[in-house]
């Protein structure tokens, strides 16, 4: 048996815990992570964009023919009956140009009102179908034929049609009223007896461009009436963004003025974009997109800004990651799991994805804690410590 001296031990126990002493100066330390939790809960893909309010019936009424405006006794704001005198104008005699020139006027009109009658009839047309669509859905819901969404898209459809059958109605009523107004000067021959323009629908005054006395010219605008119970919100995105949007999806609309959420739905997409100059001055291409509200909001006025989130799809009980948990790998979804003080990197199936979540289909279960903005220095086994 080796005997080994005084000298001999002492050395061995030196070099043992220089040597360890070592191991601890120079073992890498705990990477700090952030951190979050894979949980089940609701998630939403929603666009979130500005937005401003407008009646829905907006009624322009304009100088039927040139000639003194009376002056406006009406207020902004007070309300009005369909065929309340809202202006009177008097024009001058009409020699026989202008009286060509008015007999032109006046036809123009009665094209536009025949248009606007048969806008009308397409628009019943419309909904009288989506009806029968919606009764036929709501019986084939009932049996279990068809499944709720497809039942609530048919709905959707029907309500915003019957809504554009109330618009049309509302139009041919104007169109009526303003050839009526340029085909009087016409039938009568004016001389120096004043013209009225009457109120298409009930409504109230939204704004007098002409209130004092003065000569005007047919065809400026002198007052907007609207029915301020009606109003719809119209939305501008961008036009890559627009190409997600459909009529029927939902709306939520916040910051307001009021405590609620007011909820509504996309009415109608525009077919046409339009250029706009962005805080930090670059072009872009925006298309309006027309919201509903499903109730009317007593607070809410004419051309108020609000903020909507338009709900493109969404799922009431997914198993979900934060969306900065996850980066590409060669062909899949990566993330980092929290596993007994180390960071163990997996591979994972991801669904739909939110601003801020995303759905995880396989590769984590509920209760995992993950790493969220994970550094280049982050590896498979790195020992991590999460932050507070």
């Amino acid at each position: 048996m080796m005997v080994f001296s005084k000298t001999q031990r002492i050395a061995a126990i030196s070099f043992a815990a220089v040597a360890l002493t070592l191991f601890v100066i120079f073992k890498p330390s705990a990477l700090p992570v952030d951190s979050g939790e894979v949980r089940r809960g609701p998630l939403q893909i929603t666009l979130d964009a500005e937005g401003v309010t407008r009646v829905n019936d907006r009624f322009v009424i304009a100088a039927p023919v040139t000639g003194k405006l009376i002056r406006i006794t009406l207020e902004e704001g007070d309300r009005v009956r369909k065929g309340d005198v809202v202006a009177a104008v008097v024009p001058p005699e009409l020699n026989a140009r202008e009286y060509r020139e008015a007999a032109a006027r006046a036809r123009s009109a009665r094209a536009m009102l025949d248009e606007a009658i048969a806008r009308q009839k397409r628009a019943l047309l419309g909904f009288s179908q989506a009806d029968r669509r919606s009764e036929r859905y709501r019986k084939l819901y009932s049996e279990g034929a068809v499944s709720k969404e497809a039942f609530e898209v048919a709905e959707n459809e029907a309500g915003v049609l019957k809504r554009e059958v109330e618009a049309a109605r509302s139009a041919v009523e104007g169109a009526r009223q303003s050839f009526e107004a340029l085909q009087a000067p016409v039938d009568l021959k004016i001389s120096g007896k004043p013209v009225t323009v009457l109120s298409p629908a009930d409504g109230r005054i939204l704004r007098i461009h002409e209130k004092s006395e003065r000569v005007i010219n047919a065809g400026s605008p002198l007052v907007d009436i609207g029915d301020s119970t009606a109003i719809e919100i119209v939305i501008d995105v961008l036009s890559s963004d627009a190409t997600k949007v459909r009529p029927g999806h939902r709306v939520v609309i916040r910051d307001w003025g009021g405590e609620k959420e007011l909820q509504g739905v996309v009415k109608t997409i525009a077919p046409g974009a339009f250029t706009k100059i962005s805080a930090l001055g670059i072009e872009e291409k925006r298309v309006n997109i027309v919201a509903l509200l499903n109730e009317y909001e007593p607070l809410l006025g004419d051309n108020f800004r609000v903020q909507a989130k338009i709900v493109l799809r969404e799922a009431t009980h997914v198993l979900q990651v934060p969306v900065s948990s996850l980066f590409r790998g060669r062909d899949e979804w990566r993330l980092f799991v929290i596993e007994d003080g180390k960071a163990v990197e997996r591979s994972v199936k991801i669904g739909i994805r939110g601003a801020f979540q995303a759905e995880v289909l396989s590769g984590v279960t509920a209760g995992q804690k993950v790493v969220v903005h994970p550094t280049n220095e982050l590896k498979d086994g790195t020992r991590v410590k999460m932050q507070e």
